[in-house]
């Protein structure tokens, strides 16, 4: 070999080298791959439409495309009908299954709890030699984000008040001897400081440990078996332990499907919820309008902003409209916690943990429960929600852990978000509650999507606040979509990452076109009824996730233990 050659020899295993480290798919150490001839990508259809390329999985994309738009047709088409089979669906759902989906729930979090403490939880994402992308500050930071969006700023009020009202206004029983109230557990009936204990602990139920082991367990089964067991990155890959090779085929597929319609309702529903506060938020501050043409005109021009975002790409799209919207979100907090009830706020973060934890085992109990408006009509709406989102965020968290060991990244999604969740609850629960005491009951009895800007007006600068307000639910809104995008993309493209761009234009369209179809159908209670009922199948998904993920992880080596 001459000394050219050697020279381009070794350029080639430099660029080998390179490539490796900067390709996350390719781990470091020991890992206990797992054998397929399945190449990612090998089912799709390639095609170019004039200038533009497609690369699509020709299933899943064309079985759960063709389901979006025949929805959106047909619930346009009969909107008089459609609200009440919403309400019929939503109220059916939440009222026979509330008992599933709590105590799935449950399961998760039972499952996060074991694999912490168990020796499973020193197997490496990436492989026992792998280092993390990102520094804590760098990660943590990616996991408070995660966990903001457009819930956040809708509920952020509207539950600790609702909460705490209710709790404080008492039990009432029905002539069949059923609760007819809202309150949460026994309720507080005129004991205020009990209620606002109860009324806080019940808030911080439905964002705190629960949902995040919902996100955390579909998160760590696409971190493993796409960074140790060198599966495409998509939700069929977590069932391989299951279904072996036949994960390639239908029962992959449906696997994929049930997850993209969950996605897209899931998202559809928060941008739905985002576009009724922000159309309350208009009316509120400039006298526009309220009703159905105006969200409806919102979702298009939010949607139309996304879009371009799309465009963008990811850096310049999401990554600077995230950083924008956390900075507007932290400010309006810190405004808040300085103007508002200073000392009750930053002295009520600990107490709320505390009565939260100490309620912690009536509120996650599944049977026998006397609140049935708050298990059914909050609860089980809530944990239907969190599932339908979870492999939109569970894909994030997966992209942005590399390199963290189980234990680690379960402590840490556990913790992270659901601490940054309870203290903005704390901030904002108990500014309007503080209100709610000192005579301005007005923020308790309007309408959930206007209870953020009533808080807010009884503050100083209100135009100012209220319009920041405005501003950080359209922003949520657009990256909500981007992302989600991205996301369904990813998994109807069979697991590609780099999919063409016109697919994620597909997807952010159709998104806002679901959003419009259940305005129009039917409005908060339709969201909540498809959310609802795409949330079920998948919660199904996840419950054999769980096992597929503890399976895969019992194969990889770890401290002390060689690969089986």
């Amino acid at each position: 070999m001459n000394k050219k050659e050697e020279e381009v020899l070794r350029g080639d295993k430099d660029l080998e080298r390179e490539r490796q480290a900067n390709d996350p798919m390719i781990p470091d150490g020991e890992v206990n791959p797992i054998s397929t001839d399945y190449q990612v990508g090998q089912d799709n259809v390639v095609m170019k439409v004039g200038p533009f390329g497609l690369d699509f999985h020709n299933r899943v994309f064309a079985i759960s495309g063709l389901a979006i738009v025949a929805f959106v047709v047909i619930t346009l088409m009969f909107q008089n009908q459609a609200e009440p089979v919403f309400t019929s669906t939503k109220n059916w759902l939440t009222g026979n299954l509330d008992w599933f989906f709590i105590g799935a729930a449950n399961i998760f979090v039972l499952l996060c709890l074991f694999l912490i403490f168990s020796p499973l939880g020193k197997v490496r994402l990436g492989g026992t030699e792998a280092s993390p992308d990102f520094s804590y500050l760098g990660w943590f930071s990616m996991l408070f984000a995660a966990g903001m969006g457009i819930g956040l700023m809708f509920y952020g009020v509207s539950e600790p008040i609702t909460h705490f009202s209710t709790a404080l206004a008492g039990t009432e029983t029905g002539a069949n001897g059923l609760r007819t109230d809202w309150a949460p557990l026994g309720g507080a009936g005129g004991d205020e400081a009990a209620a606002i204990r109860l009324g806080m602990a019940a808030t911080i139920f439905h964002w705190a440990l629960h949902p995040w082991a919902i996100y955390a367990v579909l998160a760590l089964g696409l971190a493993l078996f796409s960074f140790n067991k060198g599966l495409p990155l998509t939700i069929r890959s977590i069932f391989y332990p299951i279904l072996g090779e036949r994960v390639w085929g239908w029962p992959g597929h449906v696997i994929d499907i049930i997850a993209i319609l969950a996605t897209l309702f899931g998202l559809a529903t928060s941008l739905g919820l985002g576009a009724s506060q922000a159309a309350a938020g208009l009316n509120f501050l400039f006298g526009w309008a309220e009703g159905d043409t105006t969200e409806v005109l919102l979702v298009i021009g939010i949607t139309a902003i996304a879009l371009i975002s799309v465009l963008a790409g990811l850096e310049k799209g999401v990554q600077r409209l995230s950083q924008v919207n956390m900075s507007l979100a932290a400010i309006l907090m810190l405004f808040v916690i300085i103007v508002g009830p200073t000392v009750a706020i930053l002295t009520g973060f600990a107490e709320n943990l505390y009565n939260y934890i100490v309620n912690l085992p009536a509120l996650s109990n599944p049977v026998g429960r006397e609140d049935l408006n708050y298990s059914q009509g909050w609860t089980s709406f809530y944990w239907a929600w969190w599932i339908a989102w979870s492999p939109f965020v569970g894909m994030f968290i997966a992209r942005v852990s590399r390199g963290r060991t189980v234990r680690e990244f379960l402590i840490s999604v556990l913790l992270i978000p659901s601490l940054a969740c309870v203290f903005w609850m704390t901030v904002f629960g108990t500014a309007a509650i503080d209100q709610f005491i000192s005579g301005a009951e007005e923020v308790a009895n309007v309408d959930l999507s206007l209870q953020l800007f009533v808080m807010l007006d009884g503050l100083p600068w209100t135009g100012i606040t209220s319009f920041v307000g405005i501003i950080l639910v359209m922003v949520f809104f657009v990256t909500s979509s981007d992302s989600g995008s991205l996301v369904i993309d990813t998994i109807s493209a069979g697991g590609k990452v780099e999919a063409p761009v016109p697919q994620r234009i597909f997807w952010c369209t159709f998104e806002g076109l679901v959003a419009i179809a259940l305005i129009l159908g039917g409005g908060l209670v339709a969201l909540q009824a498809m959310a609802v009922s795409a949330g079920l199948p998948f919660t199904l998904v996840l419950l054999a996730a769980c096992f597929a993920v503890v399976q895969g992880l019992r194969s990889e080596p770890r401290v002390g233990k060689p690969a089986k």
